[in-house]
């Protein structure tokens, strides 16, 4: 860990660390991390922050993580394999036509770097035991929640600007962008989902590791992870106006996990951000909660 920046409140620090995944390409292999820590406090909660799609959010998760340190949360913003400088150039070309396997391989990979930036907060003295939480935005959204899924030590989560159901944001959505590298129809999608419920049944009784899905991107879809989300803090924030996430998918990710609260603000998938300092304020007040602050 190499200290870059230092006030009177806060210090960041950058961190590194060989992804446990196992990771295909060479540019993978390195995973990045922003650690912001407040300094007037020995022992303090931890968020572990998760960009978007590319590099565009960033930029948000860097102003939510200088606004969370100052409320005496440390940050860790993790940088991805969907993080253009771990993203390899062939993957780059088709970003938005890859394959069901390719994305499976890609969620699994975050989650596991999560897992182990869980193991780092854990090893270090001024974090909290047991005081760890996870916000994502976008896409980061949908990894954080199904690292909560399967991460018992995630106390919290923030997930804003994303749902659930692969077949609604897939096939219901305004935007094409990524219909258009599917390999399978919408007809055969349906057929293959009208089984999806009957799995998600299973997999609450008999639990995750004993159901095998019908097809392998039912593992990447967060319903699948709902059920072990049920009393546990969560806090959604999702855009009216999202033409990537469908209003329904939202919604169907909120009940499968409980109904925790959910804000709807009157923007877009993009412009949410206009919004940022009523974001800001909301996850700074359900994460002082959350840990009792």
């Amino acid at each position: 860990m190499v200290q870059e920046k230092a006030n009177s409140k806060w210090s960041r620090s950058s961190i590194k660390f060989v992804t446990a995944a196992p990771a295909t390409h060479d540019e993978s292999r390195l995973v990045r991390g922003e650690y912001f820590r407040p300094l007037r406090a020995s022992s303090v909660p931890l968020a572990i922050i998760l960009h978007g799609l590319g590099d565009h959010t960033v930029f948000p998760c860097k102003l939510l993580a200088r606004s969370l340190v100052n409320r005496g949360i440390a940050c860790l913003l993790l940088y991805t394999v969907f993080h253009s400088s771990r993203m390899p150039e062939t993957m780059k070309r088709r970003l938005h036509v890859l394959t069901c396997e390719e994305w499976f391989e890609a969620y699994r990979t975050a989650v596991i770097e999560v897992r182990q930036a869980v193991d780092w907060a854990s090893s270090r003295p001024e974090i909290m035991a047991g005081q760890i939480a996870v916000l994502g935005i976008s896409l980061g959204g949908f990894v954080s929640a199904i690292a909560m899924g399967v991460e018992e030590r995630l106390k919290a989560g923030v997930f804003i600007t994303m749902g659930g159901d692969a077949m609604i944001v897939g096939w219901e959505s305004k935007a094409d962008t990524f219909r258009k590298g599917y390999t399978c129809g919408e007809e055969e999608c349906r057929r293959f989902h009208n089984q999806y419920p009957q799995y998600l049944a299973e997999v609450a009784k008999k639990g995750l590791e004993n159901v095998a899905p019908l097809k392998q991107c039912f593992l990447s879809d967060t319903l699948t992870y709902g059920h072990r989300l049920k009393g546990r803090p969560v806090l959604m924030i999702n855009a009216r106006r999202d033409k990537y996430i469908p209003k329904e998918a939202a919604v169907r990710f909120r009940e499968e996990c409980g109904c925790p609260s959910i804000v709807w603000l009157p923007a877009g998938h993009v412009t949410i951000w206009g919004l940022y300092p009523a974001i800001s304020r909301k996850v700074a007040r359900f994460l002082g909660s959350s840990f009792k602050l």
